[in-house]
């Protein structure tokens, strides 16, 4: 189900890991934002984008990853941008993040994916073409990695940082990501003085004072990295967490020899 989060944005949020799909009101349709996850799912976010009756005329994916480079039939066949950075790395990992979704498909965890349509992403035209807002590129997390600001209607989209359910994921194959991270939060903490809803790739929508607080979880998480201490955060409660937060203290090792 489609909710209303501001003038013209919809968010619906996928059983998958609290993904958030966003829709987007422009004057000629709609911009659907990191569609997805499963085949049911992607059939649902399109009932209820009839049910809104306004076409769908893009797709925008804010960074590489499998999860954010879906797509479905009944959306038509319309661009599907990314930073041109994103769209290189999405053809390139194209093959991969089929076969990523597919195993998804095979544990039950999502199912129904249609794996033709993953990763087909146009770089987005230096005008931003039918995407609106400032766009805020940075390469933490992954290469070529977009948040979305809509200002005239206080929204940051900021893909898969910010989050109340994930601690900051580095790029285990790029060195440099804490540093990345520090320049993307900056960016980021200066497009949130404009805000007043933040949405982020997984994980609940924040509003007021608690887009701050999402910054400053964030910094603090990184800058116990940096000082080489075990972190105080509660998202760290999740189980499943305990992988990447291993590879992200390696990482800050290494960053320090």
């Amino acid at each position: 189900m489609l909710n209303q989060v501001a003038d013209g944005v919809w968010v619906r949020q996928s059983e998958w890991v609290w993904s958030n799909t966003t829709v987007v009101r422009v004057a000629d349709g709609l911009i659907l934002v990191d569609p997805g996850i499963d085949g049911a799912e992607l059939t649902a976010l399109a009932d209820d984008v009839d049910r809104l009756g306004i076409p769908v005329v893009a797709g925008f994916s804010t960074h590489p990853h499998w999860d954010h480079l879906l797509w479905h039939p009944r959306f038509g066949d319309v661009p599907r941008y990314g930073t041109a950075a994103c769209a290189q790395a999405a053809a390139e990992a194209r093959p991969r993040a089929q076969e990523m979704a597919a195993q998804e498909m095979a544990t039950q965890s999502a199912t129904g994916i249609p794996l033709e349509l993953i990763g087909l992403l146009t770089p987005l035209p230096a005008d931003g073409g039918p995407v609106p807002g400032q766009i805020i590129e940075h390469d933490a997390h992954a290469v070529g990695h977009a948040a979305l600001l809509l200002a005239d209607r206080g929204v940051l989209l900021a893909g898969d940082l910010l989050s109340d359910v994930l601690i900051p994921l580095l790029d285990a194959r790029r060195p440099g990501q804490l540093d990345a991270y520090a320049t993307a939060l900056d960016r980021l903490g200066e497009a949130a003085r404009h805000v007043d809803v933040l949405i982020p790739g997984h994980g609940a929508v924040a509003g007021g004072p608690e887009v701050a607080a999402r910054l400053a979880a964030d910094r603090a998480y990184l800058d116990a990295l940096r000082r080489g201490e075990e972190p105080v955060d509660p998202r760290l409660d999740q189980d499943w967490l305990a992988g990447p937060h291993r590879s992200n203290l390696e990482q800050a090792r290494q960053n320090a020899t």
